[in-house]
């Protein structure tokens, strides 16, 4: 299965990225096979038909599986996430099977992948088989919440890959 996890987090190498590094190893039992950091395409994003922007709309849309991944902030996803979801095309996600995760600060904004980011992904044409996943930014390798996403994922994932 090809994997990759994309980062929204305004800061490079972030707490985001490994938590989502996390997660798709998880899945898959291996290293993911990209990781964009959005913020070293910067203000790539706002370029239409910036090279390195469209390379990257390419993997994730011929990619099996994406993790996307963001903190939260004001009680959803980044800008700078949302930017990167604005070069894909209507229906780029098609057949993409969608994987939203997002970290936090605290437990008020559970359900913000849920209902900020999964619809987006949908609207994109992404399959979204599992609940997105929230995790506390201060414990998030060792939430428990990270392995029970990751044991009710996997079995969709199969199947929808087989």
């Amino acid at each position: 299965m090809n994997m990759v996890v994309v980062v929204g987090n305004p800061k490079p190498q972030s707490r985001t990225m490994e938590a989502a590094i996390l997660a798709a190893k998880g899945l898959t039992g291996e290293e993911p096979d990209l990781v964009l950091d959005l913020a070293d395409l910067g203000p790539g994003l706002l370029e239409w038909g910036n090279k390195d922007v469209e390379a990257a709309v390419a993997s994730v849309s011929g990619a099996d599986a994406v993790v996307f991944a963001s903190p939260t902030y004001k009680a959803t996803y980044t800008g700078l996430l949302k930017l990167f979801l604005d070069q894909i095309p209507y229906d780029g996600l098609a057949g993409v099977i969608g994987l939203p995760l997002m970290l936090g600060a605290a437990p008020n904004h559970a359900l913000a992948p849920e209902f900020t980011l999964k619809p987006v992904l949908v609207e994109l044409g992404a399959i979204c088989p599992a609940p997105g996943l929230y995790l506390l930014d201060s414990n998030y390798a060792e939430d428990p919440a990270l392995n029970s996403w990751i044991e009710r994922t996997q079995p969709l994932l199969r199947a929808i890959a087989s």
